[in-house]
């Protein structure tokens, strides 16, 4: 069983910066790939970032890159989402999730946080 814990969340002014946390238990974490989606209101939950189980493979949306940064600290049982430059568009319930591969689809991942709220005001 897997626990994931997102916090970090809150309000920004557009441009501003945010570092998502999510804090993991269960001893599969550090064997496990991690992903960064979000859910706008209204809208279907996106693909934000992975990490593979080792933290030396990412990928990121299109909409993210240059902008985003995710990683991980095995130690910790912690994936941050450091994220810069933010947009409006940023707005959402950001989860994190736990996978076998770091994929950008939800079925590629069988446990989820909670969610944070990020909203960045113009």
């Amino acid at each position: 069983q897997v626990q994931l814990v997102e916090s970090g969340g809150g309000l920004v002014q557009a441009g501003g910066s945010l570092r998502l946390s999510c804090a993991g238990s269960g001893r599969t974490f550090s064997i496990s790939a991690m992903g960064w989606f979000r859910q706008p209101p209204g809208k279907e939950r996106e693909f934000v970032a992975s990490i593979s189980w080792s933290g030396g493979s990412t990928r990121y949306a299109d909409s993210v890159k240059g902008r985003f940064t995710i990683s991980r600290d095995n130690h910790k049982n912690t994936v941050y989402l450091q994220m810069n430059s933010l947009k409006p568009e940023d707005t959402a319930v950001y989860y994190c999730g736990r996978g076998n591969v770091y994929g950008t689809s939800t079925s590629q991942y069988d446990y989820w946080g909670q969610g944070t709220q990020v909203t960045v005001s113009s």
